[in-house]
C-alpha cells in the first residue's frame, strides 16, 4: 500500500515524489522513460535556490538575451548581476528521478493505463515496460504528472482532456564556436511570423550543443521546415543534428486540478506553462511541490477537500504573473507588425530591468513604481502606434 503513486517522472512528478518521500510517506513513481521533452532548458536562479540544483547540473550559463524582430532588428538584453542556467532535459530529468529514488521513492517503469476502484480501495494500473503485462499498485492518492496530453487528467478531471496546446519542436545540434550570429553565452528569441505565426523560435546554447526550435498553435505549420529555416537564418544549417524532439505544450492552467476524490494534477498535466515565454521547468517543479503539499495535508487530515490546496497554493503565488504574461501574448503575438513593436519596446531600460528581475525572482517587481507607470504609458504608445519605433 502506497500513500501516493505519482504518474510521470518529469520535473513535476520527480519533485512531488521526492518531497513526499523526504516527508516520510511511502511513494511510488511510475515513468515510461526513454522520452525527452523538447525544451530550451532555461532555468532561473530562483529554481536553483528553491530546489537545490547545483552548478554541476548546468550545461551553460547565459548572460544575455537577444530579441530578434521580423525585420531582423536585434535587441540585446544583459542579465545584470546573475545568469540564466541551461540544462539538457536528456540528463536533467533522470537526475531528478534518481534524486527522488535516493530520497526513498520506489521507481517503476511503464505506461499508465487507468485507476481501478473497489469500495474504498484504489489501484493504479500500468503496463510494465519489462514484461509488457498489466501491473497495479494500491494507493491512497494519485498525482497525475504525465504531461500535456495527460491520461490521468483526461480520465479523472473535469475538462482535463480539452486543454488547448501549442506544438513545440526542436533539434539539438552540435554547437559551433562563437560566430557573428551565434554566441554560446546568449539566448536568441526570434519573433517572426515566418518561423512561428503565433509564438516564437529560439536558439539556446547548451555548451557543446544547442537547442534550436519553435512552437505554434497553428496545425498547418510544418515544424521541421520552420526549424530548418531558423537554422539557416542563424547560420546553423551545416551543424550536425544530434537528436530531434517534439511535444505539445499546454496554453493555460486547467480550471480544476483535482477530482475531489483521490487524484490531483501537477506540471504540464495541470497546464502550468507560462504564457508568452513558454517557460515550464520552474512552474512544473513548483506545481509538483504544491501537489505534494496537498497530498500530505489530505493524508494528515483525512479531508479530500485538501487536494484543492495544490491549485490554490500555486495560483496564490503565480496567478498575477500568468495573467500579465497572457495579456502580453494576446497583445503582441497576433501579427508581425505587433511583434516589431514588441521588440522595439524591449529597447527600453525599464522594460529590460523589470523583465529580468521578474524572471530571475519569479514575481512581479514592486520596488520601482514609477518604472511600472512609465512602462504602462510606453506599452500603450507602442500598441496604438503613437510611439515611433526604434531601429538598430
Amino acid at each position: 500500500m502506497f500513500d501516493v503513486v505519482v504518474v510521470g517522472g518529469g520535473p513535476s512528478g520527480a519533485t512531488a515524489a521526492e518531497d513526499l518521500a523526504r516527508s516520510g510517506h511511502r511513494v511510488a513513481l511510475i515513468d515510461r522513460e526513454g522520452r525527452i521533452k523538447p525544451c530550451g532548458g532555461a532555468i532561473p536562479p530562483r529554481l536553483m535556490q528553491d530546489f537545490h540544483i547545483t552548478d554541476d547540473q548546468l550545461v551553460a550559463k547565459v548572460n544575455t538575451a537577444r530579441m530578434i524582430s521580423p525585420t531582423g532588428r536585434t535587441v540585446d538584453i544583459p542579465i545584470e548581476n546573475g545568469f540564466v542556467g541551461m540544462v539538457d532535459r536528456k540528463d536533467f530529468d533522470p537526475f531528478l528521478r534518481d534524486r527522488s529514488k535516493a530520497a526513498g521513492a520506489e521507481r517503476f517503469t511503464g505506461t499508465f493505463l487507468r485507476i481501478d476502484r473497489q469500495d474504498k480501495r484504489r489501484w493504479v494500473v500500468y503496463r510494465d515496460k519489462a514484461t509488457g503485462e498489466e501491473a497495479r499498485l494500491e494507493t491512497r492518492l494519485v498525482i497525475g504528472a504525465d504531461g500535456a496530453k495527460s491520461r490521468v487528467a483526461a480520465q479523472e478531471i473535469p475538462g482535463g482532456g480539452k486543454t488547448p496546446l501549442v506544438f513545440a519542436y526542436h533539434e539539438i545540434i552540435a554547437a559551433p564556436d562563437k560566430t557573428d550570429r551565434y554566441d554560446p553565452m546568449r539566448c536568441d528569441v526570434i519573433y517572426d511570423g515566418a518561423i512561428s505565426p503565433d509564438f516564437y523560435g529560439w536558439v539556446f546554447p547548451h555548451g557543446s550543443s544547442a537547442s534550436v526550435g519553435m512552437g505554434t498553435y497553428v496545425p498547418s505549420v510544418d515544424l521541421k521546415q520552420a526549424t530548418a529555416d531558423l537554422r539557416a537564418a542563424s547560420g546553423l544549417a551545416a551543424c550536425e543534428t544530434l537528436r530531434r524532439e517534439g511535444a505539445p505544450i499546454p496554453l493555460k492552467p486547467l480550471r480544476f486540478w483535482d477530482n475531489a476524490r483521490d487524484v490531483v494534477l501537477a506540471g504540464d498535466a495541470a497546464g502550468v506553462v507560462a504564457p508568452s515565454s513558454g517557460e515550464g521547468i520552474y512552474y512544473a517543479m513548483v506545481g509538483g511541490r504544491a501537489a505534494a503539499s496537498a497530498c500530505a495535508a489530505t493524508l494528515a487530515s483525512g479531508r479530500i477537500t485538501d487536494l484543492a490546496l495544490a491549485r490554490r497554493l500555486f495560483m496564490r503565488e503565480h496567478k498575477t504573473v500568468f495573467r500579465v504574461l497572457g495579456q502580453m501574448q494576446d497583445a503582441y503575438y497576433k501579427s508581425d507588425s505587433r511583434r516589431e513593436r514588441f521588440v522595439s519596446l524591449c529597447h527600453d531600460i525599464d522594460v529590460q530591468r523589470l523583465t529580468f528581475e521578474a524572471y530571475m525572482n519569479k514575481k512581479l517587481v514592486k520596488a520601482r513604481p514609477m518604472a511600472h507607470i512609465r512602462i504602462g504609458i510606453k506599452n500603450l504608445g507602442h500598441l496604438t502606434g503613437l510611439v515611433r519605433e526604434t531601429y538598430v
